[in-house]
């Protein structure tokens, strides 16, 4: 088995996805093992518990049917734990770094050190694909091991950089996301296409398009997996059309900010978001988060995974870092909070519902109950 695994802060549901389509153009069924879940192919694996034996088994059972890939999410605490010493990738991918997970890790350093262990482990021969508009690149770059091929992508939201794969212009649409590449690579194709919204999945489609070169994937092969590739559930995901209703699972100040960003270029109305922020986890980013919103003409703040805080106490810190004129309300059921929120919208207007995505639950204290954001915005929607 050969593995590809993912890092980052944001993104790497998204990218690992897209890197699994591009690998099954070389054999199939291609392991897939993301927060989402696990897959082989777009089969998902219900059967398996979400454990290290859990992700043997299926990597067992992808072999024994053959196949010869695997794509892997690796989360920051999983590899602190030690986990690319367990399971090395032989290419490792970095999306990006910004606010999260410090209750976790307890500092920047912390956090940045345990997504560099990925990258340690990377056997001579392997390769590392390297987002080269954030700054933390140069940082892991350091650990890389010689043998090691580095390749490096770019997309213009996070200023000019050196890269291999480099978006000149992303282009967005209700259809999805187009994006015309320069490239230092033979047989790239000048135009890449991806059916998810946003220039964020054109830099997710990048890396992925690296990774799959990288693994020896013909680059037009790859480009074609990635245009068919349906996108992971709450990833800027289309809920209904005028107006238009988006669930996403942004939930750092940096995925907010992108993922509203987004929703503002197509929008010709009025731009609404509701979201929350998880309890007893990372207080820091909540203010941060607030400001992110202030992208928005109006916030509903309301409860994500409260856990054992107050929804009110949360609620209020985000409020603290909204600025300028936002109009903002606060409704702590999140039910309510979505159904009058796409009640109130007019024909023309975005809403984003953020924080969720494709979680099927919500906790609040020690229960956790269903609750789907798609679900509930949908049949609001049917009810107007």
């Amino acid at each position: 088995m050969r593995t590809v695994g993912v890092t980052g802060t944001n993104g790497k549901t998204t990218t690992t996805t897209l890197v699994a389509a591009a690998l099954a153009r070389l054999a199939r069924p291609v392991a897939r093992v993301t927060t989402v879940g696990f897959h082989l192919d777009d089969e998902r694996v219900t059967d398996l518990p979400a454990s290290h034996e859990g992700f043997l088994r299926l990597m067992r059972r992808c072999e024994e049917r053959g196949g010869l890939f695997a794509a892997v999410e690796y989360t920051s605490e999983a590899l602190a734990h030690g986990y690319a010493r367990k399971w090395p990738a032989e290419i490792g991918v970095f999306t990006n770094l910004t606010h999260d997970h410090l209750d976790a890790h307890g500092s920047p350093e912390h956090y940045l050190a345990s997504k560099a262990q990925l990258f340690m482990q990377l056997p001579a021969g392997g390769a590392a694909v390297m987002n080269s508009g954030d700054p933390s690149s140069a940082l892991l770059e350091e650990v890389i091991p010689a043998g090691v091929r580095v390749l490096r992508y770019s997309v213009p939201s996070r200023g000019e950089a050196a890269a291999d794969l480099r978006a000149t212009r992303v282009a967005l649409s209700w259809e999805g996301t187009r994006v015309d590449v320069a490239s230092t690579l033979p047989g790239v194709p000048a135009v890449l296409r991806v059916r998810a919204i946003g220039e964020v999945f054109a830099e997710n489609a990048l890396a992925a398009l690296g990774a799959a070169i990288a693994a020896g994937v013909p680059p037009e092969d790859a480009a074609e997996a990635l245009a068919a590739a349906a996108p992971p559930p709450g990833r800027f995901q289309v809920v209904s059309a005028r107006p238009f209703v988006v669930v996403d699972y942004a939930h750092s100040p940096d995925a907010l900010s992108r993922t509203l960003a987004a929703a503002r270029a197509l929008c010709t109305g009025r731009l609404h978001v509701v979201f929350g922020a998880g309890g007893d986890r990372d207080r820091d980013k909540r203010a941060p988060m607030g400001e992110a919103a202030s992208l928005a003409d109006r916030v509903t703040l309301t409860t994500d995974n409260a856990r054992s805080e107050d929804p009110a106490a949360i609620a209020a810190a985000i409020r603290a870092g909204i600025r300028g004129h936002v109009a903002v309300d606060v409704e702590l059921d999140r039910a309510r909070a979505i159904e009058r929120a796409v009640r109130d919208a007019a024909p023309e207007d975005v809403l984003l519902i953020a924080g969720k995505g494709h979680e099927r639950t919500q906790t609040v204290g020690a229960a956790v109950v269903a609750f789907d954001d798609a679900s509930i915005a949908r049949a609001a929607f049917e009810s107007r």
